[in-house]
This record gives structure tokens, sequence and C-alpha cells, in this order.
């Protein structure tokens, strides 16, 4: 029994997504933050649960071959890195792993998982910051970042993911705030103007905007702010953000220009796009273009597609493969979006993209009723994933190709096993490392409609068959109910026509024969086939124990 407060000897056999080390003690899982595969640890126990529990490191008895010397002092305090203390080849396999296990264990999908695409920097990437602000015991002002799972404020002086730029400009407006004795915003009581420092950076053009999220509209001394940075020509930008709300939300809905220009312009994938405070943009510019342009080869336009981009926010994706496509259509539901998306549109002289505002339900009934049936669709959910609705959706648009970008690991395993079930197959999976020293991975997957001739096709309506005895016992919707109910699983009538062949209960070729020798389908995973083996034993379909 592994006991709180107690201090053990353990060995690194594993890592989480969070970047936590894995060991055992007696067989009894122990998480230990800052530790590495191959580890050799003392530490201390210092809350235990039911089937595992977490310790604190104390001492590294043996270090693992991955690691490397940690170069920030915030690292083990502050809520962003994670891998710090490992190499970036560490990093990179164990992101392809992440990536891999949740499409086998929660999707439980066997395809063709490509190697994991890796930054060329790990420091300096990020275009964005936003730092909250507090006071310390002598009434100074000072920025950092929040520890994790939390909202205390970690000073950091110099965070190495961000451009060397950001620190420069951070101080000197730490010192306008304490030399004009303006006051900080405290969570606890509501009361104070200025809440975040918050700065944008053009890579490509070298514009730099900044904002100041405050309470209000009107910031003491403005002037001298404005004096301050005019100067720096890359400074194109200063606004005011007014966040009133009791919220940890960042950023309001208002913004006012107190100098030079509403929004900053990058390049990004050979289009000039607009950037407002609210605008989402990809925070690692390039690697966002390999990203993009992984997609666009998923996709394998030809020029005479029809290309639908849900999600599209500021229409970056769809954008960048607009003039390898007949038509297309971004869908997005925050107004501002759209517009910002209408305007890089037509800065950029694309003339065959329209932008509707609206959900994906709406959006695909507005499609049906004019007719358009999307060849590609293209979709880069938030971190909850499509769910069902959407996926739902997508399939009634019927789409020959769905390419799906997703920041989350597990929700697009998830996403994936629905579409499979609604008759796509998950072609290919390529992790792309947007945020190195993170926990965070970016994956890119190639579903692809199972109707044309290198598939397989298969009539689900079941009972127009002639069915064999075996076959008669039980129907395909009785199968999948007891499948769930006793595994949790959901199998497709494709997983138990695969089985249910294998097993010698299906003779007819025409079930499950593919129409071409070179023809390929997804495989029924180990676990589902089990599930329904058990199943057909239970309707006596299938000889047993």
């Amino acid at each position: 029994m592994v006991i709180k407060n107690q201090e053990y000897t353990v060995h690194i056999i594993g890592m989480t997504n969070e970047g936590n080390g894995v060991g055992k003690i007696d067989g009894f899982t122990v998480f230990v933050p800052l530790t590495a595969v191959g580890d050799k640890v003392r530490v201390k126990i210092v809350k235990v649960c039911s089937s595992y529990c977490y310790a604190r490191l104390e001492e590294i008895l043996e270090s693992s071959s991955d690691r490397i010397p940690i170069d920030c002092d915030a690292f083990s305090q502050c809520g962003g890195c994670v891998y710090r203390h490992i190499s970036y080849e560490s990093e990179l396999r164990l992101k392809q792993q992440q990536v891999q296990d949740a499409f086998e264990r929660i999707g439980g999908i066997s395809t063709d998982y490509l190697p994991i695409c890796g930054s060329e920097k790990i420091s300096g990437y990020r275009n964005k910051s936003q730092y909250p602000l507090a006071v310390d015991i002598e009434g100074k002002p000072y920025a950092g970042f929040y520890a994790m799972r939390s909202h205390r404020i970690v000073p950091c002086e110099r965070c190495l993911l961000l451009p060397d730029q950001f620190e420069s400009i951070k101080r000197k407006i730490l010192d306008f705030i304490a030399e004009n004795d303006i006051s900080i915003y405290d969570e606890k009581t509501g009361k104070g103007l200025i809440r975040h420092i918050y700065l944008r950076h053009a890579e490509k053009t070298g514009e730099i905007m900044v904002v100041l999220v405050c309470t209000r509209k009107r910031l003491p001394h403005a002037d001298r702010l404005i004096e301050i940075f005019s100067s720096d020509p890359n400074i194109a930008s200063i606004v005011i953000n007014v966040n009133e709300k009791n919220t940890n939300v960042i950023l309001g809905e208002s913004c006012f220009v107190l100098y030079g220009k509403e929004q900053i312009c990058d390049v990004l994938c050979s289009n000039k796009i607009n950037i407002s405070p609210l605008s989402f943009y990809q925070v690692n510019r390039n690697q966002a273009e390999k990203l993009y342009e992984i997609a666009k080869d998923f996709a394998g336009l030809t020029g005479s597609e029809i290309l639908v981009d849900l999600y599209c926010g500021a229409g970056t994706i769809g954008l960048s493969m607009a003039k390898q496509v007949k038509q297309l259509i971004g869908v997005e539901i925050i107004p501002q979006a759209i517009e910002n998306a209408k305007e890089n549109a037509a800065q950029n002289g694309i003339s065959n993209a329209e932008f509707i505002c609206a959900d994906a339900a709406k959006a695909t009934q507005m499609l049906l009723w004019r007719q358009l049936s999307p060849d590609v669709v293209v979709v880069d959910p938030p971190r909850k994933g499509c769910g069902e609705s959407v996926v739902r959706d997508i399939v009634v648009m019927k789409p020959k190709k769905v390419v799906m970008i997703s920041c989350n690991p597990a929700t697009a395993a998830r996403d994936c096993a629905m579409f499979q079930e609604q008759g796509y197959c998950c072609v290919k999976v390529q992790p792309v490392d947007l945020f190195p020293r993170t926990a965070h991975v970016e994956t890119v997957v190639l579903l692809s409609k199972l109707q044309t001739k290198q598939h397989i096709e298969i009539n689900l309506d079941m009972d127009e068959l002639d069915l064999t005895g075996a076959e008669s016992k039980a129907s395909y919707d009785e199968i999948k109910s007891y499948v769930k109910e006793h595994t949790g699983l959901t199998v497709s009538s494709l997983n138990i026509a695969q089985v249910k062949q294998k097993c010698g209960i299906i003779e007819r070729e025409n079930y499950n024969k593919p129409k071409s020798e070179n023809s390929s389908q997804p495989k029924c995973t180990p676990e589902k086939e089990q599930a329904i083996k058990s199943a057909l034993k239970h309707f006596d379909m299938l000889e047993g124990d």
C-alpha cells in the first residue's frame, strides 16, 4: 500500500500527455512531474487515490538519456512548457505516440500514421503573448504567466517561446504603469484598471500590435504611452480592449485605437492576412504554413472541386487552398470573423470564395437547398472537437473527402470513429508540432467516403437479404446493441460483416468481397472483433464456451 508523505525509489517508464513521468510502486501507478523516461528517482507521495498517486521529485538517482539542462527559471512553476527538461527529439517521439495511442485506444482506428512534422524553431516562435498583471508586496506591478490549473501569476523575466522584442515592450509598459501610478486589476475585489498586456507580432512584415486590456476605455496619460512607442517603427498599433466583466475570459468585445492601425498585416501561405486584437491566428506562423500545406496535399485538389471550410475563422485555411479549387465556401458562426475572412479574400484578389455566417447545421441546409454538394470538407474544430451533430451535418453533405485539422488528438479520434460509422475510412494521420516544449500537438487526418471503385460498398438493409440459418438468429442492430451494452464499444455493420466472414458465417461473396483486387477497407480492431464474437456466441451464431 502506498502511503502519503512516504518516500520511494521509482523507475520512470512512461510519460502522460501533460508531461508527467509515470512509474510503478508495487504495481501502483505514480505520476511524477519533471521526470523523464529512463530516470531512476527518489520521490515523496503527496496525494493517494484509489488506483494511482501523485509524487514530488526529491532527487534524481540516475538520469535518463533524454534529459537536457533546464534553461528557464520559471519552468517548474509556469503552466506553459512541460518538456524543457528533455531533448526535442524525445518530445517529438512522445507526441507521435500520443496521437497514435489516442486514435487506436479511443477511436479503435488502425491506419497509416505518418511521422510527426517537427518545428525548425523551438524558441521565439510564438507571435502572440498575453501577460496577466499583478502587484508585488512593495506595490510594484509585474507581469508573468498563470501557474498550471490556477490563477496564481508566476513572474517571468524572459519567456523563451516569445520573440526578443516582447520582453522590451513589456518592460516599458510596466515602467509606464509604475511611473504614472495606474492601478492593476484585482480579480478578488474586481477593482483596478489594467488586466493584461497583450502583444501580437506579424512575423513576415515585422508589425507589432500592443493591446492593454482594461476595465474601462479611458487610460490615464495615454499620450505618454504613445510617445514611448511612436519612435519604434515596428509598433504599428496601440489599442485599448475593454473587459469590465468579472470573468476568466481575457479579452472584451470592444476595442479602441490609441495609435496607428486597427489591424496589423502578416503573410501566410502567400496571402496577406489582417490581424485584429480579436482575430484567431495560429501562434506559430512557419509551422502553420506546413500544417496547411499538409491539409492541402491530403485534399488532393485538382481545380474542379467545391471546398467547404467549416470553423473557417478569418479564412486562413480555405484561402490557402482557394487557387486550387473551383469554389470555396467558408462557414463560421462569429460575425466578426466572417467579415475578416471577406476582407482577406478581397485584399488577395480571391474571387471564388464565399463566406457564410452560420453554424454547421444551418450551412448544410443552405447548401442542400442550393443543390451544392462539396467534394471536400475541411474542418478545424475547437478542442472539444466536432461532436456527433457536426459529424452528422458533414455526412449529410456527402463530401468525397474530409480533411480534419485538430488541436486535440482525443476528440479527433472520437470524431473519426463516428465518421467511420457513417461510411468514411480514416486513410492517414499526420501529427504536426505547432507548439514545441508544450503539451499540445496538432493532427491532420484524411477521411475518404467508401463509395468509389477502390473501396467496399455494403447494403446495410440486411432484412432484404437471403439469410443463412446462423445469420437469421440476430439482426445487425441486435448485435450492435449487445456489444454496446456489455463492452461500451460501438461497432459498425462492416465490423460485424468482417467478423462473420472470418468465422465462416458469411459464405456468399457479395457481402464483403471488394470490387477490385487493389481495394482497401477499414479493419476491425482486435478489441471489437472479440466483442462481436462474444455477441455471436450469445445469439448461438458461433460455437464456443
